[in-house]
């Protein structure tokens, strides 16, 4: 499947080349908030950045190690959910998200990554999913905590964002849980 409705005028859908530009115009509009706590928003300088990661993304997919996938509402691509790499031998993975500043606060990231985490379980047969998230991101934290996470604890200095060291909060949420 490369499509999934989550609101009456919202779906996820697999990125394909031809969304590079819009989605790097998205990125744009947010690269200060975004950068705050995203380490690849630094390295991304133009459309072909974005095509590099759409072909890193269709790889990953074919390979059935998860994907990346737009978030669409009315058309308008908004922003991204994704499945990081799955560990097939541990059966676990990380998931994210990030949403334009325009259409945030509608449920969009909290319905696209309880689909994320459903195709998860569901269709990859997966026991672990986690959400890391930098300490400070409230937003980001919110949204694990209401589709049932546990917080399970702070990686020191995990993630290096712009040249500054981040600490990461993890959250973990088993298939029978």
């Amino acid at each position: 499947m490369s499509h999934w409705a989550i609101t009456e005028d919202a779906e996820l859908r697999i990125l394909s080349y031809g969304d590079a530009g819009e989605l790097f115009e998205v990125i744009e509009r947010n690269r200060g908030r975004l950068g705050e706590y995203l380490p690849w928003v630094h390295l991304t300088h133009g459309v072909a950045d974005v095509e590099g990661f759409i072909a890193g993304s269709a790889a990953q997919h074919s390979s059935g190690l998860g994907f990346h996938a737009g978030i669409f509402l009315s058309g308008r691509l908004m922003g991204c959910a994704g499945i990081h790499p799955i560990d097939r031998l541990h059966r676990n993975v990380s998931i994210g998200y990030w949403i334009d500043a325009g259409v945030e606060g509608r449920g969009l990231v909290t319905k696209a990554a309880g689909e994320l985490v459903r195709i998860c379980f569901a269709d990859y047969g997966l026991h672990r999913v986690e959400i890391r998230c930098a300490v400070g991101n409230e937003r980001s934290r919110a949204i694990a905590l209401r589709l049932g996470f546990r917080e399970e604890g702070i990686l020191r200095g995990a993630q290096l964002v712009n040249g500054r060291w981040l600490d990461l909060r993890v959250f973990g949420r088993l298939a029978d849980d």
